[in-house]
């Protein structure tokens, strides 16, 4: 795939998987270690500047610096969903290579992590990330949505619209619970944008409500935004 320059302020659907399909996350704790790492890389300084305090039990992650400097951030995180085998992000670049230098971190950092834990060796993901630029209008309304109800591929469950949502409030690994007002990983994405344009944590619920209403599960799985 053309991967788009990247430019400062634009916005970018971002996505990769395992390699050969595999799953990524094995566990509660790679999901908790992904999003740790979504956090502490998004950063100009070295990470090793700040420590987390990191519960895998915990509700929300708690973020202890030891350096009182202020975070300088390469993008704004403002989605992202993970799924067993590949992930999901919503960016905005905040500084010139922003989204190379910090998808070069994630992805370095993430590997080591996995292969140091599971005695592996090699790539992780499938070859570089795949990069979208949302320069339509219908592309930005719609994409959180399809992100956020990602999580539907792997719901077997009941078809009512109720057990649907139910199941997605119930889903830790990605950020729709924070843009509904249940706090959930709250320091990772950069919210105010989107919240702002949907008029709020409720309005955004039933919106994404209203879009799943409109679509099937089978047409959801087929959502293709390229």
């Amino acid at each position: 795939m053309f991967r788009p320059q990247f430019i400062e302020n634009q916005i970018y659907h971002i996505y990769n998987r395992g390699v050969e399909k595999r799953d990524i996350f094995l566990d509660k704790k790679d999901y908790f270690r992904f999003i740790h790492d979504l956090f502490e890389f998004n950063d100009e300084n070295p990470s090793i500047n700040s420590s987390y305090y990191f519960n895998s039990n915990s509700k929300t992650i708690e973020v202890k610096p030891r350096s009182t400097r202020p975070r300088k951030l390469l993008v704004e995180i403002l989605v992202f969903t993970l799924m067993p085998n590949h992930f999901h992000l919503l960016l905005r670049q905040k500084k010139e290579n922003g989204i190379s230098k910090f998808m070069q971190k994630l992805g370095t950092g993430y590997t080591m992590y996995f292969n140091q834990k599971y005695e592996r060796v090699g790539s992780l993901f499938q070859g570089r990330f795949k990069a979208i630029l949302v320069d339509r209008q219908a592309h930005f309304i719609h994409l959180p949505f399809y992100i956020h109800l990602n999580p539907l591929e792997n719901y077997g469950g009941s078809t009512s619209l109720i057990s649907m949502m139910n199941f997605l409030e119930n889903y830790r690994w990605s950020s729709f619970l924070d843009y509904i007002g249940k706090k959930n990983f709250p320091s990772v994405t950069s919210r105010e944008f989107l919240l702002e344009f949907f008029k709020g944590s409720e309005n955004y619920k039933k919106e994404i409500f209203k879009w799943l209403k409109e679509r099937n599960l089978e047409k959801i799985k087929d959502v293709v935004l390229e």
